[in-house]
Order: C-alpha cells, then structure tokens, then sequence
C-alpha cells in the first residue's frame, strides 16, 4: 500500500530532512511514525501525498510511484488519501457542514449524495449538531474532529495524520485515536505522526522513528 525506498528528501539550502529512508506499510495496516521535532515526520507524510517530491529513491503509493506522477495525476491520487494536516487549514469563512463538503465540490459529487456523506462524517466524529456552527466557534477538539470528518468524507483508502493529537489535552486524544481506531478496524490504511507518548502507551501497532531524518526502528506490535 505505501513502500519507501532509499528515499531522501533535501531542501533548498542543503537542509536534508530524510535520508535513506525504506520501509512498507501494508494494505489495511495502522502505523505510527514518531521522532523528536523536525525529524522529518511531516515531510514523509507529504512525500506520501506528493506534496513534495524526492531526491531520489521511490515512494509508492498502490504500486504507483507518487514522485513520478504528473500534475495532472495528482488529483486522482488524492481521492484515495485523506489527510489531516497539523495546522488543520480549516476555513473559518464556512461552516463545519461547508467546510466538510468542499472535497466532494472539487471531486464533482451531486448535492444529494455529497449532503448524505457530509452529515455521515459528521456524525462518525460527533459533530453532527454542530454542522451549522463556525469552527472559530469549536473547541480545539472540536476542530481537530472537524478536520477528520472532512479527510474521510471522501472514504479514502489511506489515511494519513500530522500530529493529530499535539494540542489536546488527554481525554481529547484518547477521543481522536478511537475514532482513528474505528476506521483501522473497518479496513482502511493509516500513518499516523506523532510524539505524544501517550497515544503510544495503549497501542499494538507499529512504530516508525525517525531521527535527524534517518529511520531508527520499525518495531512491530
């Protein structure tokens, strides 16, 4: 489902955020990605989505090699991912309904069918009362819940999150890895980057460190 190899990412500047990096998550797996501040984590996370691109080395996406694919083809493999970035890129000129439904506006979805998997997003996260809300009116679990129900609208394949626990209190985090959970259990694929060594005290899913942009471990579960 995804396979890095050899991958190495560096900047303009000759900053080198990873560098050799090989590992493969399978089809239905959940995995963590951890490390200290600017180990890299968001960077793997955006080579996945083709957000950037590598150096070299290979990054595949369902046996598609992702830092090859055109402009063009971009949009087509985003419809399989969804992607809960850390500084959530929520838009605070629309409300949780619109926010969640503006995929499915750049996909060409019908009003029907996008309004039915909108408010079935919503409800998966608990936001269902909330659709006519501002997200300036939500709290920061709230809107962390928000950014999830707009990432699954789509009922992608792969899943990844940026630290999507990083500015919640325990409780909250315990909430959002549940939900995390829930779609792990009904097939779909999730990387997820953190260092919230709570998040990882109750798991039985593989852990991927990095450091200084190198991978340390890949522990299984």
């Amino acid at each position: 489902m995804i396979s890095f190899n050899q991958v190495r990412k560096r900047y303009p500047g000759g900053y080198e955020a990873l560098s050799n990096v090989s590992f493969e998550i399978a089809q239905g797996e959940m995995a963590f990605l951890t490390g200290h501040s600017g180990a890299g984590k968001s960077t793997l996370l955006k080579l996945v989505a083709a957000i950037e691109r590598p150096n070299s080395g290979s990054v595949l996406v369902n046996n598609q090699n992702v830092g090859a694919l055109k402009a063009g083809a971009l949009p087509f493999l985003r419809r399989n991912l969804g992607i809960i970035f850390q500084d959530h890129k929520l838009l605070f000129d629309r409300n949780v309904f619109d926010n969640v439904l503006l995929p499915l506006q750049i996909c060409g979805f019908d009003h029907k069918e996008s309004a039915k998997r909108v408010r079935a997003a919503l409800d998966k996260v608990g936001l269902l009362k909330r659709e006519r809300a501002n997200p300036i009116a939500l709290s920061g679990g709230e809107q962390q819940r928000l950014c999830i129900a707009r990432a699954i609208v789509n009922r992608p394949a792969i899943l990844l999150a940026d630290e999507p626990t990083g500015n919640l209190d325990a409780d909250y985090a315990q909430d959002i890895m549940a939900i995390f959970k829930s779609f792990h259990q009904v097939g779909v694929t999730l990387l997820i980057s953190t260092h919230d060594a709570g998040v990882l005290q109750d798991t039985r899913v593989r852990v991927l460190n990095l450091r200084n942009g190198v991978l340390q471990t890949a522990t299984s579960p």
